[in-house]
């Protein structure tokens, strides 16, 4: 059985997670030998900052100092999946690797987020973590996506062809 979280509670997991997916998203960007690989990661590392925003907005602790200064701080390099990304960079298929890594994250977070929003009493707040659940299942679609090409699997764009034929 799940366990309850506070308002404040939900808010600072979500900052941490969203920290930590930007971090993630940076390095696997700047250890990318893929130049389509690299670029996902970079704009999947700018629309966490964005989620970032959104949930401090709302978070009245002051553990985290202020955003930008948060946001620059470095890297949780204990965070488990940034501990596995370390490992995989040492690895052939570094792109790979990563990707697999983020579809986890993301799902984990969309399934977290998920229930947030729908235990959040403030509408304000449960809007927040609705809209985040949102962009985070685009993310997920979009590494999905970006697994397939560098994998050199059917790309969706592809279907049809391979169906009518």
């Amino acid at each position: 059985m799940g366990r309850e979280f506070s308002l404040q509670e939900a808010l600072k997991l979500a900052i941490k997670a969203e920290k930590d997916s930007m971090d993630f998203y940076r390095k696997a960007a700047s250890v990318a030998k893929n130049e389509r690989a690299r670029k996902v990661f970079d704009l999947l590392a700018n629309e966490e900052v964005g989620h970032l925003k959104a949930f401090f907005a709302h978070y009245k602790g002051e553990e985290f100092g202020d955003l930008t200064s948060y946001i620059n701080s470095p890297a949780d390099t204990k965070n488990p999946t940034y501990m596995k990304l370390e490992k995989a960079i040492n690895e052939e298929m570094v792109e790979q690797k990563a990707l697999e890594l983020a579809l986890a994250e993301e799902k984990e977070c969309i399934g977290q987020y998920s229930q947030f929003a729908k235990d959040m009493v403030d509408p304000g707040v449960r809007s927040v973590f609705e809209r985040v659940v949102k962009e985070t299942q685009g993310h997920y679609d979009l590494i999905e996506s970006e697994y397939a090409h560098v994998m050199k699997m059917v790309h969706e764009s592809d279907q049809d062809i391979y169906v009518r034929e």
